[in-house]
């Protein structure tokens, strides 16, 4: 069961854990503004915006809004679904495996037909792929570092600096400012990719995701289920003040 566990959770050496996560931040924010000024400012990541727009469309009797960005938060919500059966049955390998699916849907996104204005298909398979990278770095608990969306790192950072100056800091807090930057940075650079290439400017993240998937596998292939790509021992993403590593 020890072993079970071990194999789903985040790498457990901060070496590896943290320029991933940076890394998925940033193509998160790409990702979402490239998608946000080429699909009607419909978010591809960012749910609680959609989750407002939903609302205002529902008090507004827009129905055919209703439907579009209804569908792309249920969609959403699959891709995190699908994404933690996935990890759950590769094991040691989900980094490999669900980074390589994120790059493939990224691309499968250009070729879709783009669909009636209630059902956006194009966006669907950024919108997948995005859901689903919200499980390739998650702990043994199945909770994960926010890597699509900006509330909960902004909220940590401000409750760990709290915590801070009262003597008993979240082992984990400091990641959240860099996160946030990351995230911030990607979304500048996708603005100015899709000023430039439009829709294809998605090929970018898509590339992103397949460096990383190719760097996961070989990392996997030299050093299999060890702290570089698996493991326990390191702080969750969410931990409470004073928490200690989990083991």
């Amino acid at each position: 069961m020890a072993a079970e566990k071990e194999t789903k959770a985040f790498p457990a050496a901060a070496s590896t854990r943290v320029p991933f996560a940076l890394a998925l931040s940033a193509l998160a924010g790409c990702a979402d503004a490239i998608g946000f000024l080429e699909f009607s400012q419909l978010f591809m990541s960012f749910m609680s915006g959609n989750t407002t727009r939903l609302g205002a469309a529902v008090s507004l009797g827009e129905w055919g809004n209703v439907t579009r960005v209804g569908s792309t938060i249920a969609l959403f919500c699959f891709g995190a679904f699908l994404g933690t059966l996935i990890a759950a049955a590769v094991g040691y390998w989900r980094l490999a495996v669900l980074l390589g699916l994120q790059a493939l849907l990224l691309c499968v996104g250009l070729v879709m037909p783009r669909g009636p204005f209630e059902f956006p298909l194009h966006a669907y398979p950024i919108v997948l792929a995005l859901g689903m990278q919200n499980a390739v770095l998650q702990d043994e608990e199945g909770r994960s570092l926010a890597l699509t969306y900006v509330t909960g790192a902004v909220v940590r950072f401000g409750t760990g600096l709290a915590n801070l100056l009262l003597g008993h800091p979240s082992p984990s807090f400091w990641i959240q400012a860099p996160l946030w930057a990351a995230l911030t940075l990607g979304a500048i650079v996708g603005g100015l990719l899709h000023g430039a290439f439009g829709e294809r400017a998605f090929l970018v993240p898509a590339v992103v995701a397949a460096i990383l998937a190719v760097t996961a596998l070989v990392m996997t292939l030299v050093h299999g289920d060890g702290p570089l790509v698996s493991g326990t021992k390191s702080p969750a993403p969410d931990a409470a003040a004073t928490a200690p590593p989990v083991v």
